[in-house]
């Protein structure tokens, strides 16, 4: 029997570069002392009354099909969270979806057909590729460069425009490098995609989880409103990864057509999950604040531990969950430091070539564990990188 080619466009670089962690998930699961730094799942538990509000919901008997869309309190609140960034946006620009990663889904099926390019700035996270493949378009990478702090690069992007270019899908922070973008980058990108009159998806699911570069939207520039589609959700900021609650902002007649595409794939988010996120999205500047307290010391703990380790180098992250490794001073590439590491000292981490070509020779890894957890796995890092040092100098004597 044969598949659809969809299965084809679904799978590559980026799902197998979940393969290492798979592996690491499940030599934990069989009892073994492994480290996992290789996702961006939180190890903080969900805030109380986020999970109270849940509770009461399915006491309640809130159990039945919601509104495809979302239920309204919810998409006014998300409107309402969202205006603070400075763009006008009301509930009917809202539609609520099963976290960021849907939601990238709908924007690829409702914005992109086949033949159309998107030009996506890498690194960029690993499942873009497959998500714009979904609807038959390919993904067009355009390399940021470490010297230039992984920044976008305004003249890289233009030179990029093609006929068949139909949207520009940016990461605002970005994972995996953890850059924030200014208000004039962000407006370098606006009047590209005025002038060729392209769709941008802005992906800004860490938009509440900066430490010292206040985050902006593309969306509250000048005439960018009705052509930029924002997704995000309460994922990281809340510690809800599991609660698969999301949302995308854009154009009202663009949620008629998501309604329509989540009657088909969705049918809407559970009532009571829905619950969870208004009482979360109520308290949310208290709770993203102790989360960005918590994430900002443990970014500072693990580039402290790793800063004076030989032939690595660390990228700060001004945003996020997670840490650029530059490995290429140990000899191995990042696939081969990646998989050594987790074999011969029982810590995951990510190969940073399956965010793009331009991070290869680094591997990602997250600060998603508990300070002492954090210190245990920097120090197994540590004594491989060490040792790997300490072999080479052998096999140069």
């Amino acid at each position: 029997m044969e598949y659809s080619p969809l299965v084809d466009r679904i799978a590559g670089e980026g799902a197998a570069a979940w393969d290492i962690h798979q592996q690491g998930v499940d030599r934990q699961a069989n009892g073994e002392d492994v480290i996992v730094l290789s996702v961006g799942d939180p190890d903080l538990d969900t805030p109380a009354p986020i999970v109270e509000a849940a509770i009461d919901a399915l006491h309640a008997g809130d159990t039945h099909y919601p509104p495809a869309l979302g239920e309204w309190p919810l998409r006014e609140l998300i409107a309402e969270h969202f205006t603070s960034t400075g763009a006008r946006v009301g509930p009917e620009n809202v539609a609520v979806v099963s976290g960021a990663q849907n939601g990238l889904c709908f924007a690829s099926m409702l914005l992109f057909q086949p033949g159309d390019e998107v030009i996506v700035l890498q690194p960029n996270y690993v499942t873009y590729e497959a998500t714009i493949a979904l609807s038959g378009a390919t993904q067009v990478g355009v390399a940021t460069r470490e010297a230039d702090g992984f920044r976008p690069d305004a003249r890289a992007i233009d030179a990029a425009v093609t006929s068949r270019t139909r949207a520009l899908l940016i990461t605002n922070p970005n994972n995996p490098t953890g850059v924030v973008m200014t208000p004039a980058e962000l407006e370098a990108i606006a009047d590209i995609a005025r002038r060729h009159d392209l769709w941008v998806v802005s992906d800004e699911v860490y938009s509440m989880l900066t430490f010292d570069t206040p985050h902006s939207s593309i969306a509250a520039l000048p005439d960018m409103g009705d052509r930029t589609v924002t997704v995000s959700s309460l994922s990281k900021s809340h510690a809800m990864t599991g609660w698969r609650s999301g949302w995308i902002i854009g154009p009202a007649s663009l949620m008629r057509h998501a309604e329509n595409l989540s009657l088909c794939v969705l049918y809407g988010l559970p009532g009571f999950i829905q619950r969870a996120a208004i009482a979360g999205l109520r308290q949310a500047n208290e709770i993203a604040a102790d989360m960005r307290a918590i994430y900002r010391c443990r970014r500072d703990q693990v580039v402290e531990s790793l800063a004076a380790v030989p032939n690595l180098r660390v990228v700060p992250p001004d945003a996020g969950m997670f840490v650029m490794l530059d490995v290429r001073d140990t000899g191995l590439s990042a696939a081969d430091f990646a998989w050594r590491l987790l074999r011969e000292h029982g810590v995951s981490v990510l190969d940073g070539t399956a965010f793009g070509p331009n991070a290869a020779g680094y591997v990602r890894l997250s600060y998603t564990l508990d300070e002492a957890r954090l210190a245990e796995g920097c120090r197994r890092i540590e004594a491989f990188a060490t040792a790997l040092a300490t072999n080479r100098e052998h096999a140069d004597v």
